[in-house]
């Protein structure tokens, strides 16, 4: 009798970069993801990588997550990571609009710059601070709000090109631009 072997998950391994301006989320969110922790103080990133798996009884995924500093100061170095990356996580701060329209102009150049046919996932960070009342209120005197889920999605669809033909959408630019929200710290 022949004995029956178990198949084994078919293995794929992505490389992931992330980027955005600094402060806006990425390392915390790359943290819970590889290390099921939150951090609890801010330490600034000048290049850090993570790895974390991913499994079905199908399929196993190998990420390789490169973090990257939004620093200015890293702006020569940090393309240097964008090189056979399988997609880019284009970061922003939901409770700072300022970096939002970072990722719109100084983020979506570069990437296009040094990887223009990698896929990008717009990430909105920090969605459980959407709630939070000392940041709304912060807000409020600056006479701002926290980015919406609606206004964002209604901007990543929208948003014309200033670099190519006018009226293009971002994700016809990307090469297929996907929006989401990791859960907040606290939800």
């Amino acid at each position: 009798m022949k004995e029956r072997r178990t198949p084994q998950p078919v293995v794929v391994r992505c490389k992931l970069v992330l980027v955005g301006d600094v402060q806006c989320g990425k390392t915390a969110m790359l943290q819970v993801l590889a290390k099921d922790c939150y951090p609890e103080t801010y330490v600034p990133t000048v290049f850090e990588n993570y790895t974390a798996c991913l499994e079905t009884e199908e399929q196993r995924v190998e990420l390789s997550l490169w973090d990257t500093s939004g620093s200015p100061y890293y702006d020569n170095v940090r393309p240097l990571c964008y090189s056979d990356s399988d997609a880019v996580l284009l970061c922003f701060d939901i409770s700072r609009p300022e970096t939002m329209d970072s990722a719109l102009k100084k983020w979506r150049t570069e990437i296009l710059d040094y990887c223009p046919s990698t896929r990008v996932l717009l990430i909105g960070c920090k969605t459980d601070l959407r709630t939070d009342l000392s940041t709304l209120m912060e807000l409020s005197h600056q006479k701002q709000a926290p980015i919406s889920y609606e206004q964002r999605v209604r901007t990543v669809l929208f948003e014309p090109s200033k670099r190519r033909e006018v009226g293009l959408r971002l994700e016809e630019k990307f090469g297929g631009l996907m929006y989401g929200e990791p859960e907040g710290r606290h939800q």
